[in-house]
């Protein structure tokens, strides 16, 4: 018969070690130990979020930082900006062509960027239609909230 604290080494052995079972057979006494394996490997991919309201109706004072450009002075001019706090991305990843370009024309539900806070990849969408006329963000920037994005004239 195996002692206790035999067994208990059998058990820290088994958990410890790259094994997933151990069987022993010793004098007509089966002991036998199984460890699940827990897959550990996980891959955050991008997914569809509800996207945020891009576009304010209301004047804001624009905060004057090294990133953020001045309010247009063309009436024709819509500002898109962020709706939160992120990492500012032009397209789906690296190998991917930019959601828009300067000179592309978009709808009201188009995807016009992503923005990655807290691991989730927001789908931002243009509330409004219109002509990319100024990306005012870098790729993989960092964006603070009520920063502009685009310009847009409105069409």
């Amino acid at each position: 018969m195996m002692e206790y604290k035999e067994l208990k080494k059998l058990v820290e052995l088994v958990e410890n070690a790259a094994i997933t079972h151990l069987s022993i057979d010793e004098n007509g006494t089966k002991i036998e130990i199984k460890k699940e394996i827990q897959e550990t490997n996980s891959v955050v991919l991008p997914q569809p979020a509800v996207a945020a309201p891009i576009v304010q109706n209301t004047v804001q004072a624009p905060v004057e930082t090294q990133e953020t450009k001045e309010a247009p002075k063309n009436n024709n001019l819509i500002e898109i900006k962020a709706q939160m706090v992120g990492t500012f991305y032009h397209s789906a990843n690296p190998d991917s062509p930019p959601f828009v370009k300067v000179g592309d024309t978009i709808k009201k539900g188009s995807i016009i960027c992503i923005i990655e806070a807290m691991k989730l990849f927001n789908e931002i969408e243009s509330e409004e239609e219109g002509v990319i006329e100024e990306i005012c963000v870098a790729n993989e920037a960092a964006v603070e909230y009520g920063q502009t994005l685009f310009l847009i004239k409105k069409g």
